[in-house]
């Protein structure tokens, strides 16, 4: 457990040896996020991952939160392994804190990755996820989740793999719901697309083809907007790309990183 300060503490994972790499889960999900990821990526590296405030077994911290809190965490962390330098990969809200740290300290970061993360809503795109974070604050995580299905997986992967989406939904009511709340009301309010033009670390950009929420117009405004930034969208699949398609996600970062921090 890494202790920040009186209210901040940190569940860590801190695996393996090499180039670091920090794993940045979504909001009201875990470190756990990553396992299946990582079972398709080298072992020959350091895989950092942790709960994100009052998430999993991190602290219950207060909110409300910032992005600015939650992207100060990482770099907390990362001075605190006393790394000057690892490459940040980042899911949907985690994304969106990757983005917060390559802008605001990007000489600690080696390589970026985006996963289903935002950038440059539009006035019906910030509605919609206004309007997720009241369901949210006014009905419960079990009302969200209920409604979420449809938006994060394929038909098919509901149909056959009913045990992930139980055990998807166990994990985020396991949450306090007031963490759980801040952390939404981060994911909804924040947006960084008119700075994107400041990173020029190498970065890789992807998203499920039918993703609703971090759909492929974002990625493409992201992937325009960072200089040399590499691009994919993944056919069919929707938001929960590390929970249903792990081998794709793994697939594409490891040689990403092998390019760039495997040296």
């Amino acid at each position: 457990m890494f202790e920040r300060n009186a209210d901040v503490a940190l569940n860590v994972s801190d695996e393996g040896s090499g180039a670091p790499v920090l794993l940045i889960h979504g909001v009201g999900a875990d470190l756990e996020s990553w396992d299946g990821v990582l079972t398709h990526m080298s072992p020959d590296r350091r895989y950092i991952r942790y709960d994100q405030r009052g998430h999993g077994l991190s602290r219950r911290t207060p909110g409300p939160y910032s992005l600015d809190d939650l992207s100060g965490d990482a770099v907390a962390l990362l001075d605190h392994l006393g790394l000057a330098r690892a490459s940040i990969v980042g899911f949907s809200l985690g994304g969106l804190v990757a983005q917060s740290i390559a802008l605001n300290h990007p000489d600690r970061v080696a390589s970026l990755t985006l996963v289903s993360t935002v950038a440059g809503r539009t006035a019906e795109e910030q509605t919609r996820v206004d309007a997720r974070a009241e369901t949210l604050a006014q009905e419960g995580a079990l009302t969200h989740l209920s409604n979420a299905v449809d938006r994060w997986f394929t038909p098919e992967f509901v149909a056959t793999h009913p045990e992930v989406l139980e055990a998807r939904r166990r994990k985020s009511m396991l949450n306090d719901p007031d963490c759980y709340v801040a952390a939404y009301r981060v994911l909804a309010g924040s947006d960084l697309g008119d700075q994107l033009h400041r990173i020029t670390v190498p970065t890789q950009i992807m998203t499920g083809e039918n993703d609703i929420g971090s759909n492929p117009r974002m990625s493409r405004f992201i992937h325009d907007r960072i200089t040399g930034s590499e691009l994919h969208i993944l056919p069919r699949l929707k938001h929960s790309v590390l929970l249903e398609a792990p081998d794709q996600i793994g697939g594409l970062i490891e040689p990403f990183l092998a390019k760039y921090i495997d040296r």
